[in-house]
């Protein structure tokens, strides 16, 4: 299997067969038919060397092409909105993953159905059934569907765009002056991402993040190395992360399509809040939106609980627990969860009687403060999120 973004040889094949895509973009033009020929041979260079994953891979497709068609028919064509069938259609929707995250549970050690990029694919079709359900989305299309899942850029690390957005860059024909300065941020976010990934985590990597691993793991200095593997993971994996997001979308750019960024100077957030606007972006906002505010939505409705605040903070637990048991059905991606809500709850309960008391000034100093909290608090949350305490037991 080819890795997407993981070797200069990678970038030199696709500068390569995108060339064309550009030109035609920079004469105004779009080449559909050689769009989708670089899109089928991008996916076969990912499951080239693993026919199991490349199968599971095309049956996750049609799978998920029924269960969009068969929703889209039953809501709009029928004229239903029965909650029952909506809530099958999104468990339809994401089973594949769920089997896939349950799997390492069960003492086998392959999966039939798992493969590179299933989280984020199945977040874009589960948003396709969910935005129907909401009345956003009236017409289907399964070409133009299929077009968007297989978007190749962002298949294997995101970001995580949603239909609609999508289809208008795709749908509307090219302005050549627009797509100029899409190009110029896409090049530099190529670069940037190559900077990040390529130079800055493989320094922190070999210097900081592997030599504390290790002495962490054998007992040495432990106290002093836990702390410096603390900060050391948590560089690692904004630059390893952010620069593959950089990547997607950088190469997206090239393609024409604007897709949203996933990062934003996460380690420069005044407070745990402010992190999550910053911080995988597009996966934070999914969550937000089709876990957090829905719940709100129906514990409101149902009115179990008299007070707003207990109603946001059950969500603001279920939410992040969700997120949690995404990342895998182990303890500690449990434990960041409920970490990462409890941070979100308590800084919302300081925000109330800050508001009341006034103690807590907003002024440049108490932003540099707030920041260096926020920092040590998120890093904190990332050891867990390592798995380091895991192999410690073990």
């Amino acid at each position: 299997m080819t890795t997407p973004y993981g070797s200069i040889f990678y970038f030199a094949i696709l500068a390569l067969f995108i060339a064309p895509i550009v030109i035609a973009n920079l004469m105004g033009k779009r080449l559909p038919v050689y769009n989708a020929f670089v899109t089928l041979l991008f996916i076969f260079f990912m499951f080239s060397s693993n026919m199991v994953q490349g199968i599971a891979f095309i049956i996750f497709i049609f799978w998920q092409l029924i269960v969009v068609r068969f929703y889209f028919n039953y809501r709009r064509v029928q004229g239903k909105n029965h909650g029952g069938i909506f809530v099958l259609a999104v468990i339809l929707s994401i089973l594949p993953l769920i089997v896939v995250k349950v799997q390492p549970l069960l003492e086998s050690q392959t999966t039939l159905v798992g493969f590179l990029g299933i989280s984020y694919l199945t977040f874009k079709a589960t948003t396709m059934v969910m935005e129907i359900r909401d009345g956003l989305i009236k017409e289907y299309d399964s070409t133009q569907f299929v077009n968007f899942l297989l978007f190749f850029p962002t298949i294997s690390s995101g970001p995580i765009d949603r239909f609609r957005r999508f289809q208008k860059d795709v749908a509307k024909p090219v302005d050549q002056e627009k797509y100029l300065g899409l190009l110029n941020r896409g090049i530099f976010h190529i670069f940037l991402g190559f900077l990040y990934k390529f130079i800055i985590a493989y320094l922190i990597e070999t210097y900081w993040k592997g030599p504390l691993e290790f002495n962490v793991l054998h007992h040495i200095d432990f106290g002093s190395s836990l702390f410096g593997y603390m900060y050391g993971y948590s560089m690692y994996l904004f630059f390893d992360f952010a620069g593959y997001s950089l990547f997607a979308v950088g190469v997206s750019y090239l393609l024409g399509v604007n897709t949203p960024m996933n990062f934003n100077k996460p380690f420069l957030a005044r407070n745990i809040k402010d992190f999550w606007n910053r911080w995988h972006m597009t996966l934070s906002f999914w969550f937000r939106d089709f876990i957090f505010m829905r719940l709100v939505f129906w514990l409101t409705k149902k009115k179990w609980f008299k007070s707003k605040f207990t109603i946001a903070y059950i969500a603001y637990f279920v939410n992040f627990f969700v997120m949690g048991i995404w990342h895998g059905l182990h303890w500690y991606y449990i434990v960041y969860g409920l970490y990462q809500a409890l941070l979100i709850v308590g800084f919302d309960i300081f925000e109330r009687i800050n508001k009341k008391y006034k103690f807590y000034p907003k002024n440049k100093i108490t932003y540099v403060v707030g920041m260096f909290i926020t920092f040590n608090f998120v890093c904190f949350g990332f050891l867990i999120f390592s798995g380091i305490f895991d192999k410690l037991i073990i």
